[in-house]
């Protein structure tokens, strides 16, 4: 404790009399040095030794160290006081409930009780507070009869912590019959109903306490307005959210940076992404939320590259990287596949030092995985010094994306012994999707079939659609059938349309015509279950059928969205649709073609015509199978990408099955390395073998 200044502190440290020192006290906690604070106590003990510190002045240290999260130095300082004074306690107990040590000041408010030190109106919020964030009901319920028989509840500050205690502990009866019970409601009472309703999934109920706070004539302040828009964000009530807008701007609240962000997720959430825009332009002023929160609108509402470029805009504008941001625009680049600019991004985590923090490194993982580069993934999970169940989540889905069911059983199964988390309905969604990528059916079921048992988890649609393409991957159609009408729940598109899938790819075209009038029944606009099922009899060889329903597609109006392949050169994106001519290197893109079908048939490659989606000749067949969107831009990149840079391509469609088997052909050929996403997960392909084992 007696720390000597330093060189650095020696010119700041103020005279020896102690209101200077209180003052100079106060300076460290408020620039939050530790250093300038040890070094005034040091300069204390020195210019007043040996008389004793002034009681004033050794509650503002006790303060500052324990603001400043030094709780061995607290309680030393505290412990050496011989009459140490309810201030002294309360400082003690309020900066371990502040700096995330409830149980500590738990402790200490127990100890102050045994030293006869009876606590004030400022005690018992922050141990209410330290109770709620322990999860201790009970011992919140002894602090409430405390403040009750000390008759300090009646203070509305005290009444506030008990009613945000109740909220926070799950105790909502006893919350409400407080907040029925107080004398006095002021409007931290009425926040503490309306935040607590929105974080526990009660929005109409935050709402009604908005309404009732008018009602009695009370005025709201900026904290009950981003809870009224949160409540009306989570309930989908748009049209009350715009007239609460109306409200701020008559109000002048609108100019309050806080409210504009909660405007601009409000919007988001409602996927009013113009609205969102706008308020975050008409903003006078912007703090790093506002950007983030601008990042995560368009993450959300499938704008990827605009998240992007505002996260670039704001780069521009002198805003560091925080964890919000970058982990907000590292999930726009999961969406965009865009590996490069995730990679800037771990980088600038690097050098902002924040890729050590929870979040940013769960969203690395799932980059990684998303973008199809499971190695990285791998290395980012194991480099975070914690782990949440994102994390967990995000690596057993990168493996999911890869149809590595074994990987990611093995996963799961460590998440389960390590006792860290326990697993989410989305973890046994990625399980089960693992499971039927990777051609274990067994597993799958036993997995479905015990998540209520193990894990105490109710299955939802997501899961029952999981189980339907497991089983349908697997050839048993007609089992998947049975198990969907068995089902206590509606069949959803998803369930549908994975029978349907599934009956397209073993040719069982009864079945497949069933599963596709349900969806037509669900949702007749969308063009892909029509394509399904056309392409489903295409293959078949039922042409006449095919050909109906794409006649009854252009006699209603639904249009098909072209299927298309694109691969990234030099920051510049080639997009290549089938038979497409367009591109500036089309000659040489055909040549490599044709070079390539040479070499493929030399090596026994025979191209499936059943792929051929039109009634043409055999010959014609074999040359509209070569022009597909995939081989296209495989084609562009053997041109363009050096060797030893693998080859990635996406495509907006299932790969076919002539492209995936002439992409193993060609792998081996030429020696790359090539990774084709489609809309379902990720291909490697090389020295003749694909990663998916011919089972996707």
């Amino acid at each position: 404790l007696t720390f000597p200044p330093t060189d650095a502190y020696r010119h700041m440290l103020p005279s020896p009399d102690p209101e200077s020192l209180a003052a100079a006290v106060e300076l460290a906690v408020a620039i939050r040095s530790a250093r300038l604070g040890r070094a005034t106590h040091a300069a204390a003990v020195k210019y007043l030794s040996p008389r004793p510190l002034p009681a004033f002045l050794s509650n503002h240290l006790v303060n500052m160290y324990s603001k400043l999260d030094l709780p061995t130095a607290a309680a030393t300082l505290l412990s050496v006081d011989p009459d140490p004074s309810v201030v002294t306690w309360t400082a003690l107990i309020s900066g371990s409930a502040q700096n995330g040590r409830p149980l500590s000041a738990l402790a200490h408010f127990a100890a102050m009780l045994r030293a006869s030190v009876r606590p004030n109106d400022f005690t018992f919020p922050s141990a209410f507070k330290a109770a709620a964030a322990a999860r201790q009901p009970l011992v919140g319920r002894q602090i409430h009869a405390s403040s009750f028989k000390s008759g300090l509840i009646d203070d509305v500050f005290v009444a506030c912590g008990a009613l945000d205690m109740y909220f926070k502990t799950g105790l909502t009866f006893d919350a409400r019959t407080l907040f029925d019970e107080m004398p006095q409601r002021n409007i931290v009472a009425w926040n503490a109903v309306m935040t607590n309703a929105v974080l526990d999934g009660r929005p109409d109920e935050a709402i009604k306490a908005f309404i009732k706070l008018r009602l009695h004539g009370g005025i709201p302040n900026t904290i009950s307005l981003c809870a009224f828009l949160n409540a009306c964000a989570g309930a989908s009530y748009s049209s009350l959210g715009s007239q609460l807008h109306a409200f701020m701007i008559q109000s002048g609240f609108d100019l309050d940076v806080s409210v504009g962000n909660g405007l601009i997720d409000f919007y988001g959430k409602c996927h009013w992404v113009h609205e969102a825009r706008a308020v975050f332009d008409e903003m006078h002023m912007k703090n790093d939320v506002s950007w983030c929160s601008m990042v995560v609108v368009y993450a959300q509402n499938g704008a990827e590259e605009e998240a992007f470029r505002v996260y670039l805009d704001a780069r521009k504008e002198g805003i560091r990287p925080t964890d919000f941001n970058v982990s907000s625009v590292l999930t726009t680049c999961a969406g965009l596949s865009g590996l490069d600019l995730g990679r800037s991004l771990h980088a600038a985590a690097i050098r902002s030092c924040i890729n050590g923090n929870i979040f940013v490194g769960s969203a690395l993982v799932d980059m990684y995985g998303k973008c199809g580069s499971i190695r990285d993934a791998e290395r980012a999970f194991e480099e975070m010094p914690e782990r949440n169940l994102i994390s967990w989540n995000a690596l057993i889905g990168g493996y999911t994306q890869l149809g590595d069911a074994h990987m990611a059983l093995t996963v799961f199964d460590e998440m389960i012994g390590c006792g860290e988390v326990a697993p989410s309905y989305v973890t046994l969604v990625n399980v089960i999707t693992a499971c039927s990528r990777g051609g274990l059916t067994k597993e799958g079921l036993d997995l479905f079939e015990t998540m209520k048992e193990r894990f105490g988890i109710e299955p939802r649609l997501e899961h029952y659609a999981c189980v339907v393409d497991l089983l349908g991957r697997a050839g048993m159609e007609e089992r998947a059938y049975e198990f969907i009408k068995t089902m206590p729940v509606r069949p959803s598109i998803s369930i549908w349309g994975a029978l349907l899938g599934a009956c397209r790819l073993h040719g069982k075209t009864a079945l497949g015509r069933i599963a596709a009038q349900k969806l037509f029944e669900i949702d007749p606009q969308d063009s892909g279950n029509h394509v399904l099922l056309s392409n489903m009899f295409a293959s078949a060889g039922r042409w006449v059928e095919a050909t109906e329903v794409r006649k009854e597609m252009k006699d209603v109006g639904i249009k098909k969205g072209p299927g298309c392949s694109w691969i990234t050169w030099k920051n510049v994106v080639h997009v290549f649709q089938a038979k497409d001519t367009t591109h500036e290197m089309n000659d040489k893109i055909q040549a490599m073609l044709a070079k390539l079908r040479r070499q493929m048939q030399a090596a026994g490659y025979m191209p499936d015509t059943r792929y051929a989606l039109y009634d043409l000749e055999e010959e014609e067949k074999e040359t509209e199978v070569l022009q597909h969107s995939e081989k296209l831009a495989l084609a562009f990149g053997l041109i363009c990408i050096p060797p030893g840079i693998p080859i990635r391509i996406t495509k907006n469609l299932r790969v076919c099955g002539d492209c995936h088997c002439a992409i193993k052909f060609i792998s081996g050929i030429v020696g790359r390395e090539i990774i084709v996403r489609d809309n379902n997960r990720f291909h490697y392909f090389r020295d003749y073998q694909c990663s998916c084992r011919d089972y996707w």
